[in-house]
């Protein structure tokens, strides 16, 4: 977050930028050990693509250092990644909290669908945003 508000995107150059890649790879590769469902579900599933999404933008950052698609592609892959990684946690959340009464029954009630709409527009406006703000940068180098 704190990488979004200072330079408007997840910046791997930044610390900020390297702690998120390894937080979320180990995050996400523990998370293949976890599930309340047992075996194989959808978590998994979510856990090993925001990997594959992470790698993918630390490979465009290290590899593809002045081509200026690669930046906005790295921007993407790292936001989406963000944006995947608060479907897990809002529903975890809003199905555990408050201890007693949560605000969700189940992962299908319309309080989740609803937050994670509403997410789902920020990504795409932030998204939108960042395409224009490297395009600038591009456009400068």
């Amino acid at each position: 977050m704190t990488s979004y508000v200072k330079n408007g995107k997840i910046d791997l150059r930044q610390l900020s930028g390297k702690i998120y890649f390894y937080l979320t790879v180990v995050t996400s590769l523990t998370a293949l050990g976890l599930s309340k469902l047992g075996g194989f579900n959808a978590g998994h599933v979510f856990a090993l693509f925001i990997v594959v999404l992470v790698a993918v933008a630390f490979y465009l950052h290290n590899r593809k250092q002045g081509n200026n698609r690669a930046r906005l592609i790295e921007n993407f892959l790292l936001s989406f990644s963000f944006f995947l990684s608060l479907v897990p946690t809002v529903n975890e959340t809003f199905t555990r909290v408050p201890v007693g009464h949560p605000l969700a029954q189940a992962p299908t009630d319309a309080i989740i669908a609803q937050t994670l709409l509403a997410l789902f527009v920020v990504f795409v406006i932030g998204s939108v945003y960042q395409f224009r703000m490297q395009r600038k940068v591009n456009r400068s180098v």
